[in-house]
């Protein structure tokens, strides 16, 4: 397993890969480091991610490994990949483009169990009446993270946000 850290605006993020991709990335307090084990999948997703925050890019390209989790929990994530850049999805858009619309509750539990934020945008998944839902990592990063990509539409809907 290799590993490496990134400070952001959203604190310090673990970034976790194995020889396929990036399995984890992740936000929170850490309270004892593992000594810095990168390679070539994490250095790419730190280049993104650094170019992600400064609005220079838009789609990630840096292999993930979902090798871990539940088949349809893999089905989600393979499913959150495909959401554009600065748009968003409904719980229900992803139950129905996965075959069943009555999974609603089911994606919502697989999309809060992502282990790979922001590469695989979970974020992008708001409630079917436009609302944002919950985030792993709390709707004010959430919000943050939609106007990041789309400041014009999100700048305006942001009171539909609170």
């Amino acid at each position: 397993m290799f590993i490496s850290y990134l400070d952001t605006e959203f604190g310090e993020a673990t970034i976790r890969a194995s020889d396929n991709g990036i399995t984890e990335l992740s936000f929170g307090i850490i309270d004892q480091k593992e000594p810095l084990n990168p390679n070539a999948h994490i250095d790419s997703c730190i280049s993104e991610l650094k170019q992600y925050f400064a609005g220079e890019l838009v789609h990630f390209t840096t292999p993930v490994d979902f090798s871990v989790g539940p088949e349809f929990y893999k089905r989600v994530w393979e499913e959150l990949l495909t959401i554009p850049f600065g748009e968003t999805r409904s719980y229900l858009d992803i139950a129905v483009k996965l075959g069943d619309r009555n999974a609603v509750r089911a994606v919502g539990t697989a999309n809060g169990k992502n282990p790979i934020a922001i590469v695989v945008p979970c974020h992008r998944v708001i409630g079917t009446n436009g609302k944002l839902t919950g985030y792993a990592y709390g709707l004010d990063m959430k919000q943050r993270l939609l106007m990041l990509e789309n400041a014009e539409v999100f700048g305006i809907q942001q009171r539909l946000f609170s």
